[in-house]
C-alpha cells in the first residue's frame, strides 16, 4: 500500500523531537481493519501498535505505526531515514507500507 503525506515534527517536553507520517485516507482505513482483525485474534501490539515493513525512496525499515487520537494512524520516520532519503519537515513523503 501506498501513501504520502507531509513529514511533520512532535517536540517533547524533555527537549527531544520525533518525525512523523500520518496515515489516513484509504491506507488509514486498511490499518484500522487489519487491527480489527487483530484485536479479535489477540495479536495486536502495545498502545495498538502494528508492525509494518515501511519503504521511502530506496530505504527500507522496520517499525510500528500508532493509532492517532486525531485521525488515522501516526507512522515515527527516524533520523537515519529522513538523512538517506533528505528530508525535512513539511516535505510531501511517499512511504510504501506492508503489513
Amino acid at each position: 500500500m501506498t501513501h504520502t503525506a507531509p513529514l511533520w515534527r512532535w517536540s517533547g517536553n524533555s527537549g527531544g523531537s520525533w518525525h512523523f507520517l500520518t496515515i489516513d485516507g484509504a491506507a488509514g482505513e486498511a490499518l484500522s481493519g487489519t487491527a480489527l482483525m487483530r484485536r479479535m485474534e489477540r495479536t495486536i501490539g502495545g498502545f495498538g501498535s502494528l508492525k509494518v515493513s515501511a519503504t521511502i525512496g530506496e530505504t527500507a525499515f522496520s517499525t510500528s505505526v500508532f493509532p492517532s487520537k486525531a485521525e488515522g494512524w501516526i507512522l515515527p520516520v527516524k533520523a537515519s531515514v529522513r538523512k538517506a532519503e533528505g528530508l525535512a519537515e513539511g516535505d510531501a513523503v511517499t512511504v510504501d507500507l506492508a503489513f
